[in-house]
């Protein structure tokens, strides 16, 4: 292939050979790694599951004369490397979404989850995965600065239902995998007994071959332990209360409202409690907000003067950037959305409020034509919908 230029002719295949190369010798450019880095964990903490959960190699292999543990240790090898990857699949989210507590567990997991796989099961190439994801996580720290976001008590719940919904299912995979002394196999009924009296640290009814007793039940008592921490943890810890306005704020907003005017439909109004508010640096423009489901929703134009509009606008996104939440806005006037979609990059799309408003958000491409298309068919068939959720 080749490209002419002024009448010459060169060779651009090389170049663009040398592209991907250059590429991957340059790395992820700034901001791009948390997602990458969330799938990593991912797929590492479901190595580590692998690693905890099978049986190892049975005797007689060449790898049962290398061992590198005693025997003693090996169960507890096996529980470490299953409960690493339980933690990093949960924290696997959060590392996506750059916060940084899930960076710190991330550091503390991967080379407790490498070390594991590299005593119990021999893995070397699953404990260097883990090792060059810890190092590119340490070289590349200053993109994980998130804070958590807001904290509910329902997620202790959400937490006990889905830990223990995995625990009994990998325990029911572990009790069946591992060689037994009995002869014949196990029914359904005596396998699930296994699993609850393992996952309460009890033995139960099975028994294992030689170390496999031991394996089994480290490995069930680990999980039992992680569903009832977490649980715990999340019940006791204090819950974060959703955005909403200090008294003070909400009376420096009604001040800006009485000065320069702005919508305040009732029941969907400023000073609402569960509404956040950020102003600008000067204090003469302020952006009204709900956090939910991960979106950071502006409710509306700015209220102020409208020359300070691009300073509250840059504190609601730096407020975004903060939380690790999408920032888009609703309900705007057309002159609203264009400073929107100028100062913030947003992409602005034709609202169905009342008044030629416009909304400017994110919901763009294939994304964007499916929610207008269902919208505009519940508009034609007489319907319309209201998430109170996102009530401003």
């Amino acid at each position: 292939m080749s490209a002419t230029v002024d009448g010459d002719t060169t060779p651009s295949a090389p170049y663009g050979a040398a592209r991907p190369v250059r590429r991957i010798l340059r790395g992820l450019r700034p901001g791009a790694l948390p997602g990458p880095a969330g799938a990593g964990c991912a797929a590492v903490g479901l190595l580590d599951v692998a690693a905890g959960t099978l049986p190892r190699f049975r005797p007689g292999s060449p790898h049962a004369s290398g061992d590198l543990l005693p025997g003693a240790l090996a169960p507890g090898a096996a529980a470490l490397s299953l409960g690493a990857g339980v933690l990093l699949l949960l924290i696997a989210h959060g590392l996506g979404r750059r916060k940084r507590r899930a960076w710190c567990a991330a550091v503390v997991l991967l080379p407790a989850g490498a070390v594991a796989q590299a005593g119990y099961r021999h893995w070397t190439a699953g404990a260097l995965l883990s090792l060059a994801l810890l190092v590119v996580l340490v070289r590349r720290r200053g993109e994980f600065t998130a804070a958590s976001g807001p904290r509910s008590r329902w997620r202790a719940l959400a937490a006990f239902v889905s830990l223990g919904a995995g625990s009994i299912a990998l325990g029911l995979v572990i009790v069946g995998v591992h060689p037994r002394t009995a002869e014949g196999s196990a029914g359904l009924t005596d396998r699930l007994e296994h699993v609850m009296y393992g996952l309460f640290g009890v033995e139960g009814p099975l028994s294992y071959a030689g170390g496999d007793a031991g394996t089994v039940a480290w490995t069930l008592g680990t999980l039992g332990l992680l569903t009832a921490a977490t649980t715990g943890y999340l019940a006791l810890r204090p819950a974060d209360p959703a955005a909403r306005a200090a008294p003070g704020e909400k009376e420096r907003l009604r001040a800006l409202l009485r000065a320069h005017g702005g919508p305040d439909v009732p029941g969907r109004g400023p000073a609402r409690s569960t509404t956040g508010v950020v102003f600008s640096p000067s204090g003469r423009a302020a952006v009204r907000y709900r956090a939910a489901a991960g979106v950071m929703l502006a409710c509306g134009d700015p209220v102020g003067e409208k020359a300070a509009w691009p300073g509250a606008i840059e504190r609601f996104m730096d407020e975004a950037r903060a939380l690790s939440r999408t920032p888009a806005v609703t309900g705007c006037s057309p002159a609203g959305a264009e400073v929107w979609a100028r100062e913030t990059g947003l992409d602005p799309w034709e609202g169905d409020g009342e008044g030629g408003e416009a909304a400017a958000g994110s919901p763009a491409g294939r994304v964007g034509r499916a929610v207008r298309g269902a919208r505009g068919g519940s508009r034609r068939a007489g319907i319309r919908t209201e998430d109170p959720r996102l009530e401003t």
